[in-house]
């Protein structure tokens, strides 16, 4: 049995993506020997390549699907928030992402080999300097031209500062709002429309 499913009307549709954005940095090759240094693998690099992640994934799946995706998120005056607003741009989604000079970029680096992640290194030191009310006016606004809004929800610092009067504005304009929540307590998304927990 096939499962078929008509996506045309996607085409119609805009969706709106709110969250923590990021770019996921990939290097990857063989191994062969144990370093003399300290008793870690050393990796020959063949490739090394990078993708949107987080919410920045999610707005490329949804264009992927053929419907109109707007993102919004921060990013740091770095290069990685470069490359990901340039990656994005490339592949069809309209990224307005919200530059902030005193913060980086989320991303991470995996170092992968035989198949294995071998270690992933983080760079992220939240946006708790961020101009909160400013990004929020910028939400509201791109939620007039949306169907539908999708809140990608990592926990990094985009969302939860403006989660509650998002969620408000969005409910009094009867604008359908989807979560990837994070964490334990879905109380905070209790105005949405549909979440979608995790089974843990």
């Amino acid at each position: 049995m096939t499962l078929s499913i008509d996506l045309s009307s996607l085409a119609k549709s805009k969706v709106l993506v709110i969250g923590d954005v990021m770019l996921d940095n990939y290097i990857s090759g063989n191994t062969g020997r144990i370093s003399p240094e300290a008793p870690v693998p050393v990796v020959h690099i063949k490739e090394n390549y990078q993708r949107p992640g987080g919410a920045a994934n999610v707005s490329l799946n949804i264009a992927a699907l053929g419907a109109k995706a707007i993102l919004l998120g921060l990013i740091g005056d770095d290069d990685n928030g470069r490359k990901l607003q340039q990656e994005l741009c490339d592949r069809g989604v309209d990224a307005r992402l919200m530059i902030c000079p005193d913060a980086k970029t989320i991303s991470k680096l995996r170092v992968i080999s035989r198949n294995q992640q071998l270690i992933r290194l983080d760079t992220e030191d939240g946006f708790a300097r961020v101009d909160h009310q400013n990004f929020l006016e910028q939400t509201i606004i791109a939620s007039e031209e949306a169907d539908v809004l999708v809140l990608s929800d990592y926990n990094k610092g985009t969302l939860r500062p403006i989660l509650k009067a998002l969620l408000d504005h969005c409910k009094a304009k009867k604008i359908p709002v989807l979560v990837d929540p994070k964490g334990p307590d879905f109380s905070i998304y209790q105005s949405a429309t549909l979440i979608t927990p995790n089974f843990s």
